[in-house]
């Protein structure tokens, strides 16, 4: 189910608030949680939900096993506990890979007369569970925590359930520590007043999915996937089109996702902080994807040794631990290098890069930082390596310095840009300020309605899309 769907925002959060603020006690408003969780989980993926079920599980008992235990034992458990959830998270996301490389290896070999010619294995025989990889991570994190006594193992498998299940960001995050809510899951306040800022995130979340993010799609989508090999004009259109949809598209899902979590009592962390204004990729990396990147700072790239190691060990640290994020976000070998591009830039940063930009003009680090992360989501985005050189090679103006968009290109971008407009000057009126002559009661008052004017006003703008069929599910719903 798509958040921005109707089915979604018409039917089951309406009724998801009405059953939960109907229960009466926190264990049965847990229970109303954990159900509609479960049944958002399997609106799409029946089948799927019992590999989330046995993920929950699994490691409440593995939890409990670990906090009861001492020395060797206790390492044993968190080991062999670590071991079974990365290895399900193999076989589903990276199995076909795995096999699909094998394939292509063992037919090379053949041809050059040095082996078989394959494994006989059919790719894409296994499904891949949807947000599997932010369920894994909220149990790997969980597990590790407890072993590292930061917290006692929860007795409760229906708090345990719920922590990990929560569907605001069971799909695609933000990856929340169990620490952060974890005394929400046995207590939490209720208002009007929260219920109201609550929605106000869900409205512009939505806003920045729906009337931002979908219209510029066909725009990356006709020079992704339909170009062989754009021009400079088109390449950087599509490139910069790209280059806000998954800024709009991932930064909306997480903000509607952290106003459902208001709306039901909880605080789910921040996971973007205006990243493009970044002047390095180290900074880029603190302000997106917030709770990812601290999730491999805490749980892979400190227990490596982090900085304390020495230079080489350093570097190497970061390449490994952004090679892994790579492949976290999926099977492809254009993941892989996304994430050794970023982790290159992160160690040059490290090694002397980082100092000279300080000193540099803010603007020029400013430049020299977006243009490193788009072209990152060049690889990020292509279907195959050769796609993204073609489209490096046109923003180069290796495929032809042609200024024009082309006819499929100018159509793509021409029912966007209304749209676009109308969202940005109504998400530009919650930065307005009322004029100083006016008292502090009389301004409040005025920038309150001023922002309740533009939330409503967006909410009806997303209503007439998603009620004409223009959504479409979120970029990051796939990793």
């Amino acid at each position: 189910m798509v958040f921005s769907s109707p089915s979604f925002l018409f039917v089951f959060l309406p009724l998801a608030a009405a059953l939960y603020f109907a229960a009466r006690g926190m264990a049965a408003r847990n229970l109303v949680l954990l159900v509609l969780s479960l049944a958002f989980y399997a609106w799409g993926e029946p089948v799927m939900v019992l590999v989330m079920l046995g993920s929950i599980g699994f490691n409440y008992l593995a939890a409990r096993i670990i906090d009861g235990r001492e020395g060797p034992a206790r390492r044993l458990a968190l080991g062999a506990a670590v071991a079974v959830n990365l290895l399900a998270l193999a076989v589903f996301k990276y199995a076909d890979f795995v096999a699909g490389n094998l394939e292509a290896l063992l037919h090379a070999l053949a041809a050059l007369g040095l082996g078989g010619t394959g494994l006989g294995m059919k790719r894409g025989q296994i499904a891949l569970p949807l947000g599997i990889s932010f369920f894994t991570f909220h149990a790997l994190s969980y597990l590790i925590d407890v072993y590292r006594r930061r917290f006692r193992a929860n007795a409760s498998l229906r708090q345990v359930a719920l922590y990990i299940a929560f569907f605001p960001q069971l799909i695609a995050g933000p990856i929340v520590r169990y620490r952060t809510i974890a005394r929400r899951l046995a207590f939490r306040r209720h208002s009007w007043g929260r219920a109201s800022a609550g929605l106000r995130l869900v409205v512009i979340g939505l806003a920045m999915k729906v009337l931002i993010a979908d219209p510029l799609a066909p725009v990356a989508d006709a020079v992704f996937d339909h170009a062989a090999a754009p021009g400079l004009a088109a390449a950087w259109a599509g490139t910069t089109a790209y280059t806000l949809q998954i800024y709009f598209d991932f930064a909306g899902y997480s903000l509607m996702a952290i106003g459902m979590g208001v709306v039901f009592g909880f605080s789910l962390p921040r996971n973007f902080d205006r990243p493009y204004r970044s002047r390095s990729i180290t900074e880029f990396w603190r302000r997106w994807h917030i709770t990812l990147s601290a999730w491999f700072r805490d749980y892979l790239y400190i227990p490596l040794g982090g900085n304390r190691v020495g230079a080489l060990k350093t570097w190497r640290n970061l390449i490994v631990v952004f090679l892994l994020c790579g492949l976290w976000h999926g099977a492809s070998w254009t993941f892989v290098l996304w994430g050794l591009w970023h982790g290159l830039f992160l160690v040059l940063e490290r090694a002397g890069l980082g100092r000279v930009l300080k000193r540099l003009p803010a603007g020029v680090a400013w430049a020299y930082a977006l243009l490193a992360v788009m072209l990152g989501w060049v690889l990020f985005r292509a279907p195959s390596l050769p796609a993204a050189v073609q489209v490096w090679r046109g923003m180069a103006g290796l495929n032809g310095h042609a200024l024009t968009l082309g006819p499929d290109l100018a159509n793509a971008w021409a029912p966007c840009l209304p749209v676009l407009m109308a969202a940005g000057l109504l998400l530009a009126v919650f930065r307005l300020r009322p004029p100083r002559r006016l008292s502090p009661v009389a301004g409040a008052r005025l920038a309150g309605l001023l922002d309740g004017a533009a939330v409503c006003a967006l909410l009806f703008l997303c209503i007439l899309a998603a009620a004409g069929g223009g959504y479409s599910p979120f970029l990051y719903y796939r990793f």
